[in-house]
C-alpha cells in the first residue's frame, strides 16, 4: 500500500494545484436562506435579546451560554456574508454593551471551549470583516475598535484557566459575587484543548501580543507530541479523549471523529492554512491523523459496502461501530486537506465520507440525519463481540440504509455538519449535485423544524413531523446551518473556500471566517 503521509507530501511539494472549478449561484435559494436567517432573528430579538437562546414555541429565551447574547455573537458573521444591514447593526450595537466580567443569573459555569468558538470567534470574525473587506457596514471606526477590545477583554478573563502545573487550561471558569474561579477539574478534553488555538492565535497576530497565542500553543504541545503515547495515541496520529491537566498525560485511549475529540483534528489542518510557514507540524500531524483513519477506521456497512464511515476506537484493538451528526464534519475536513495539499486521494475518500452522511439524510422519514447511528463492519466477522447486527425492530430499515438509529439516537438539535461537508465538496468539484443536496437539506430542516416564532431542535429524524420539538433554538443554528446553506448557493467572495490556493480565509469551527495571516494558500 502506498503510504498516504509520503504521498501527501510529495504532492504538495511537487504537483501543481488542482484545478480550480466554475460556480453557479442560485439567488432564489440565497433568499429563502436569507428569509429562514431573518425569521429566526426577528423571533429572538423580539423575545430572547439580548439573552442567549430564543425558545420559539414558549416565545421565552434562556442564557445557557452565560447571558452576553450568544445567539447575537453567533450570527453576527452570518449577517455580514448575507448583507444585513439592520441585524448588522443590532450585533454590533449589542457587542459594545457585553460585560464579560459578569453573567447571568444561574448560568454562571463557562466554558472556556464554547466561549472561544462562540464568542471570541464571533468577535474576531465580526473585526476581520468591519475593518476589511465589508467596512461600510458600520462607518463608526470606535465602534469596530470595540469589539477587538472586547475579544481581548473576554481572552484575558478566559487566561487564568491556564494556570495550571502543565499549561494545559481547565476548560471551566465558575463566576460568583467574588468575580470568577477556575473549576476543580483534573482532566480536560482533546477537543476542547485542541480547538483554541486558530482563535487565541490570531487575537494575538491582531492584536501583536503574542501571549494568548503562547497559552493555546504550549497546551496544544501536549496534543501535537503526545508524553504517553502508549496510553495516549493508539494509532498513529489518532489520539485518546482527556488529558490530566497537571502533567499533560492522556488518561485513556478511547477517540475518533465524534464530539469530544473531533476538532482536534480539523484544526490541524486549518492552522496550516492559516499560517503554512509557522504551523508546517500541524500540517503534519493532520496527516498521520487521517493516514491513520484510512488505514483502520474505515469501514463499510454490511448491507451497504459502498458506504464509507469512520469508526471510533477503544485502544488499538477494539473498534466502535458508531458515528454521528457531529462526525460528519469529516469529509469536508479531508476535503480542504487534499485541495491544501494537492492529494486528490485525501479529496476523494472526503468526497466517499460526504456521500455516505448524505445517505443518512435521504433514509429517515424526515429527509434529516440523527444524531447517533450504527453499522454492522463488513470486514468483521458478523459474530465479533464488537460487530453486533442491528437490532430487532431495525433490521430491515439497515437493508435499506446502511445504518441504524439507536434508541434515543434519533434527535437533530440544528446541526450543520452536513450541509458543512456538502459546502467542502462543492467548493473542490464545482459538482452542482452538492448544492442540490444542501438545498434539499435545508428545505427538510425548513420544513420539520419550523416551529412558533424560529426554529426549533425535534426528537425523532425518523418519525413523520420529527416526533416533537424541544422548544430550543441553538446559536450554532445562526453561525453554522444558515451560513453554509448560503455560501453553497451564493457568489463567489474572497471568504469562500476555494481550490485555486487563494484561501484568503478559514473557517473556525462554529463557521466563523478568519483573515489567514501567512500567505493565501
Amino acid at each position: 500500500m502506498v503510504s498516504f503521509r509520503y504521498a501527501g507530501v510529495v504532492l504538495a511539494c511537487a504537483l501543481p494545484a488542482l484545478a480550480q472549478p466554475s460556480y453557479v449561484s442560485h439567488p432564489d435559494r440565497q433568499a429563502a436562506v436569507k428569509e429562514a436567517f431573518q425569521r429566526s432573528w426577528d423571533g429572538y430579538y423580539k423575545y430572547a435579546f439580548p439573552n442567549d437562546t430564543l425558545r420559539p414555541i414558549s416565545e421565552t429565551s434562556e442564557n445557557d451560554r452565560n447571558g452576553w447574547g450568544a445567539s447575537a455573537v453567533d450570527a453576527v458573521s452570518t449577517a455580514l456574508v448575507m448583507g444585513n444591514q439592520e441585524v448588522i447593526t443590532q450585533i454590533v450595537d449589542h457587542i459594545q454593551t457585553i460585560d464579560f466580567s459578569a453573567t447571568a443569573p444561574d448560568s454562571e459555569s463557562v466554558s472556556v471551549f464554547e466561549t472561544t468558538i462562540r464568542y471570541l470567534a464571533g468577535l474576531l470574525s465580526a473585526y476581520d470583516f468591519l475593518s476589511g473587506p465589508l467596512s461600510e457596514y458600520v462607518t463608526d471606526k470606535s465602534a469596530v475598535d470595540k469589539i477587538l477590545q472586547q475579544a481581548i477583554s473576554l481572552a484575558d478573563i478566559l487566561s487564568v484557566t491556564f494556570d495550571t502545573p502543565s499549561g494545559v487550561p481547565i476548560n471551566t471558569l465558575i463566576y460568583g459575587d467574588g468575580g470568577y474561579a477556575v473549576g476543580n477539574d483534573t482532566t480536560n478534553g482533546l477537543a476542547t484543548i485542541g480547538t483554541l488555538v486558530l482563535e487565541w492565535t490570531h487575537l494575538s497576530d491582531i492584536t501583536g501580543d503574542d501571549k494568548y497565542a503562547k497559552l493555546t500553543q504550549v497546551a496544544e504541545d501536549y496534543l501535537l507530541n503526545v508524553r504517553n503515547p502508549d496510553i495516549g495515541e493508539p494509532f498513529p496520529g489518532l489520539l485518546g479523549t482527556d488529558v490530566n491537566v497537571t502533567d499533560g498525560a492522556f488518561t485513556d485511549s478511547s477517540g475518533g471523529w465524534n464530539g469530544g475529540t473531533d476538532s482536534y483534528y480539523e484544526y490541524l489542518i486549518k492552522m496550516f492554512v492559516y499560517d503554512q510557514d509557522r504551523f508546517g507540524e500541524y500540517r503534519d500531524r493532520w496527516i498521520t491523523a487521517v493516514d491513520s483513519s484510512i488505514k483502520y477506521l474505515a469501514s463499510h456497512p454490511t448491507s451497504r459496502p459502498e458506504l464509507t464511515f469512520l469508526a471510533a476506537y477503544d485502544g488499538p484493538n477494539e473498534l466502535s461501530f458508531v458515528s454521528t451528526h457531529l462526525a460528519c464534519f469529516d469529509g469536508g475536513n479531508f476535503i480542504l486537506g487534499g485541495l491544501t495539499l494537492n492529494n486528490q486521494d485525501y479529496v476523494d475518500f472526503g468526497l466517499d465520507l460526504v456521500a455516505a452522511c448524505h445517505d443518512t439524510y435521504t433514509a429517515t422519514a424526515t429527509g434529516i440525519g440523527p444524531e447517533v447511528f450504527n453499522w454492522q463492519d463488513s470486514k468483521l466477522p458478523t459474530n465479533a463481540t464488537n460487530n453486533a447486527p442491528p437490532p430487532n425492530g431495525s433490521t430491515d430499515f439497515y437493508q435499506t440504509a446502511g445504518f441504524w438509529i439507536p434508541s434515543g439516537g434519533g434527535s437533530y438539535v440544528l446541526r450543520p455538519e452536513v450541509i458543512e461537508s456538502f459546502y467542502y465538496a462543492y467548493r473542490a468539484t464545482g459538482d452542482t449535485k452538492y448544492q442540490d443536496w444542501a438545498w434539499e437539506g435545508f428545505l427538510n430542516i425548513n420544513a420539520t423544524c419550523s416551529a412558533g416564532v424560529g426554529f426549533s431542535s425535534i426528537n425523532d429524524v425518523n418519525a413523520a413531523g420529527g416526533g416533537g420539538f424541544t422548544d430550543f433554538q441553538e446559536s450554532f443554528w445562526f453561525a453554522e446551518v444558515l451560513k453554509y446553506s448560503y455560501l453553497i448557493q451564493a457568489d463567489d467572495a474572497e471568504w469562500q473556500v476555494n481550490a485555486a490556493h487563494d484561501n484568503k480565509w478559514v473557517f473556525n469551527t462554529e463557521a466563523h471566517p478568519f483573515l489567514v495571516k501567512g500567505t493565501p494558500i
